[in-house]
């Protein structure tokens, strides 16, 4: 999640990006995405299957696993930093791997629907809704007659041009409550049995976009929790756009069960905060942040998990005027909180059931987004109102100290996160992508090289040593956005060597390596666990699914379900998911 800037860019790029059809696209974890594969919206794709590109991923059924130890000291890296030495291995990976092309988040799919509205773009309209404007004729009947009428639907339009122009989410309240898209009401709804049609109206944000008037009507329903069909948008009087969609109502993964691979609930509390975003675990204490939202501000909840069946809240924080809390970490006494008003909070948790104010640094108004810890440095990425990364000495942990700034080169929208592994800072972009930073001299911190792609929106990673090697795992967040496999032993010329994705409509949010395993917060996929002793052949080896549509507070946006987590070594995964509050599971 991010600040608010960020939801503005997310919508943007969320426009731009392009997804594919596929509900469920059937393809085991660790196929390669291709950007030039078309289609069709209910059509599977064989798992391992090959692509256009010629290059693809095995589909999980390596079995090679983790070999001899590499250099370099796993105990040196924090615990919750998702970034470690790969551990003892068998059958060791030799450190060889293709490079592969990078055919970035954009795709092309064909069209989703044979509707279409009447009039062409630019032309004259009277009333938005007018269902007579759209030619209906090759819609079959009866497509909708079992069709229930509440729900939560993603929405991925392709406009004329071919790409995503479209990605929204409809709210259909079980309790019978009226419709929303993107949490604006509804000012038309017919969908149930019989009918998929609704519209809305978005009001003008000055000085460049118009108010705007959206209509999607429903044509073919493909799965049993699919339609597809064509939308317009107007705007100023005329026809602003056009397209059709694709609208799937999401559930558990490629038809699977709640769990696989022994991932197995624990223990569950819910936070009693706006939009909990993070967690980290220090002294048998989970401190969850949340951000505000419209029905309760954000903060800090503490929460005793001395008993991870039963966590208990133990204190509620949160101060006046300050309610984006995005990020946390902890050292000794010290917890750190990511606040987009005051930089970072430090709280003293000699007492881990009572946190007590410390400070705030730097001591000026600045938006941190995220912090990250590793030995005696504290890292905050700050991306208003300067684009920049601050680092601390905090070998006093109560008491940091500001030792640089650091912004990327090209950089305008600011860090997102970052990871520091031995002497380098990998920084997540906004705009530059990823970044690596040669941090050996804190004040004299020197740019390394990039991996950068168009349309890119880098957001979160984990680096370790495998074969001698650095390989980061990257993800970005977005339409179609998913994990990348980069050798940046020569971070001049990073290499992609392997990929990782699920359903186009969701995102990685955050993700751990601990060891040859990387878990991942998923969003909507929930908890995936990864085997990737070889890293070009990520291997799915377990899951959570941990989001519920039925789940009070529960919306229909992009950036919900699994959100946080961490892995600390004590045997257990803590996880944030953004409606069911702290989630707790046994560590594989």
């Amino acid at each position: 999640m991010s600040p608010p800037f960020r939801w503005l860019l997310s919508l943007t790029l969320a426009l731009a990006l392009t997804g594919c059809s596929e509900e469920s696209s059937e393809e085991d974890a660790g196929t390669r995405l291709d950007a030039g594969s078309t289609l069709d919206s209910g059509t599977s794709v064989d798992a391992g299957a090959s692509e256009d590109s010629g290059t693809t991923l095995d589909s999980g059924t390596s079995d090679a696993d983790a070999g001899t130890r590499d250099a370099g000291d796993p105990s040196s890296q924090d615990a919750g930093s998702g970034s470690s030495d790969a551990g003892p291995q068998a059958d060791a990976w030799d450190g060889g791997a293709e490079t592969l092309p990078e055919l970035s988040d954009w795709l092309t799919p064909p069209l989703y629907s044979e509707c279409s509205l009447t009039l062409p773009t630019g032309s004259p309209i009277t009333d938005c809704k007018d269902l007579s404007l759209f030619d209906l004729s090759s819609c079959p009947a009866g497509a909708f007659d079992t069709l229930e009428s509440v729900g939560t639907y993603h929405l991925l339009g392709r406009g004329l041009s071919g790409y995503v122009t479209v990605s929204y989410g409809l709210t259909l309240p079980f309790d019978g409550a009226p419709g929303t898209l993107n949490g604006r009401p509804l000012t038309r709804q017919s969908v149930g049995p019989g009918s998929f049609v609704f519209s809305t109206s978005f009001a003008a944000t000055p000085p460049y976009i118009p108010a705007r008037d959206f209509t999607f009507v429903g044509c073919t329903r493909p799965e049993p929790r699919r339609v597809n069909g064509c939308y317009v948008q107007c705007a100023d009087g005329k026809v602003r756009s056009q397209g059709t969609f694709t609208a799937l109502r999401p559930s558990w993964g490629r038809g699977e069960s709640e769990s696989s691979g022994g991932l197995t609930l624990h223990g569950e509390a819910s936070v009693p905060l706006g939009f909990p975003v993070d967690v980290y675990v220090a002294k048998d204490h989970a401190y969850v942040v949340a951000i505000g939202d419209k029905a309760d501000a954000g903060g800090l909840a503490v929460f005793d998990v001395k008993n991870r069946s039963k966590p208990v809240l133990t204190k509620r924080i949160q101060l006046p005027g300050d309610s984006y809390w995005n990020g946390v970490w902890a050292k000794g006494d010290a917890l750190y909180i990511a606040s987009t008003k005051a930089g970072v909070i430090v709280y003293d948790i000699s007492n881990p059931a009572d946190p007590q104010y410390m400070r705030a640094v730097p001591g000026e108004a600045i938006a941190v987004h995220t912090v990250h810890v590793q030995g005696d440095r504290l890292y905050a990425m700050a991306p208003e109102p300067a684009s920049q990364t601050l680092l601390f000495d905090v070998t006093s942990p109560l008491s940091p100290v500001l030792l640089n700034r650091v912004t990327v080169s090209g950089e305008w929208g600011g860090p997102h996160d970052a990871t520091a592994y031995g002497d380098r800072l990998y920084i997540n972009s906004t705009s530059s992508g990823f970044v690596a930073f040669d941090v050996s001299n804190p004040e004299h911190a020197l740019e390394l090289g990039a991996y950068v792609f168009d349309g890119q929106y880098s957001h979160a990673s984990a680096v370790g040593t495998f074969a001698g090697r650095t390989i980061a795992f990257e993800g970005g967040e977005g339409v179609n956005a998913h994990l990348r496999v980069l050798d940046v032993t020569d971070p001049a010329n990073m290499r992609l060597i392997g990929e990782y994705g699920l359903r186009p409509h969701f995102s990685i949010h955050n993700m751990i390596l601990k060891g040859t395993k990387l878990y991942i917060a998923y969003y909507h996929e929930g908890v995936r666990v990864l085997d990737v002793s070889v890293p070009p052949k990520p291997r799915e080896v377990a899951y959570f699914n941990t989001f519920l549509e039925t789940q009070p507070g529960r919306s229909s946006g992009m950036f919900e379900g699994a959100i946080g987590i961490r892995v600390p070594g004590d045997g257990y995964v803590y996880v944030v998911d953004t409606a069911r509050g702290l989630l707790i599971f046994n560590e594989l």
